[in-house]
């Protein structure tokens, strides 16, 4: 039986996807002593990479569905379809940023300030590129970590680096001068794997389930019981993502009421909840809204 071949980003991503597919229903269990994790799915074979190699992997055909950065599709110009936008990351749940940061009491406030300077990243191709499309000639090497450390050590006059809030750059004692590419993960294809009805109609799923996951994470499942003369109010008070499921209690003057809402909302709305009439509440996590 034809299996489709599933990359895992290997690295700051890899905890958090692998928590996505369990809620999306597949459970990875990954290895130490290789890079092949077990999936329970028999119709997939799952491979550990780094995000930064996953569009070449899946462009070549190695992979034929894998998660990586929008950053890295561009960085690598691979030929690849992109199936969706998943934005989700290891610390804030929004898209990453790559940033222009200089030293703290660096003379530089822009980037035409820098013209001539050497900027260390690991965003090579994409840094030149969007230096030569501003006109401003720059000289920009591979840095192979601690990117933020070699301003402070002088090595180069500014970096390009990718942060999610911002606290590792100000950490460094670095300021920000530019915002130069918001990022996020993207669920890819290889070209031919997607023109292969099987391997379409898995990649289909999966996409389907990852953004059910992903559109859970916000929400949560309310189920309460309220007196049948107090319905209409307590339904004032219900932010609901669609309309209330209603039941009546058998033999009785009171009914059940179901509803999603925003996690964001609960501490407020229960209190609310509780003073017109409800009771009986309970709060339940939820996999998937799809």
């Amino acid at each position: 039986m034809s299996k489709l071949k599933l990359g895992i980003p290997k690295g700051s991503l890899q905890d958090a996807t692998i928590k996505l597919f369990a809620k999306a229903g597949w459970k990875i269990n990954p290895s130490h002593r290789n890079y092949f994790p077990e999936i329970n799915d028999e119709s997939m074979q799952c491979s550990m990479c780094r995000a930064q190699e996953m569009s070449r992997y899946v462009a070549d055909g190695t992979l034929d569905v894998g998660l990586t950065g929008k950053d890295w599709i561009e960085e690598n110009e691979s030929d690849v379809v992109v199936v969706s936008d998943l934005v989700y990351s290891k610390v804030s749940n929004r898209p990453a940023r790559w940033v222009l940061a200089v030293a703290g009491d660096s003379p530089y406030e822009k980037p035409e300030d820098l013209r001539g300077k050497k900027i260390a990243t690991e965003l090579c191709n994409f840094t030149r590129k969007w230096f030569s499309e501003q006109g401003i000639d720059v000289d920009v090497e591979f840095s192979w970590g601690a990117t933020e450390a070699k301003v402070v050590e002088g090595l180069c006059d500014a970096i390009v680096e990718v942060t999610e809030t911002g606290t590792t750059i100000r950490a460094h004692g670095l300021r920000i001068i530019k915002d130069m590419m918001y990022t996020n993960t993207r669920l890819i294809a290889n070209k031919e794997a997607w023109e292969d009805p099987f391997k379409r109609k898995k990649i289909e799923q999966i996409n389907m389930l990852l953004k059910g996951a992903l559109e859970a994470e916000a929400l949560v499942g309310l189920k309460m019981n309220v007196p049948a003369d107090k319905v209409d109010t307590v339904m004032e008070l219900l932010p609901a993502l669609t309309a209330p499921t209603v039941a009546h209690l058998h033999n009785s003057d009171w009914v059940s009421v179901e509803i999603v809402v925003a996690e964001s909302t609960v501490r407020d709305l229960i209190p609310q909840l509780v003073d017109h009439g409800a009771s009986g509440i309970i709060e339940y996590a939820l996999n998937k809204v799809i």
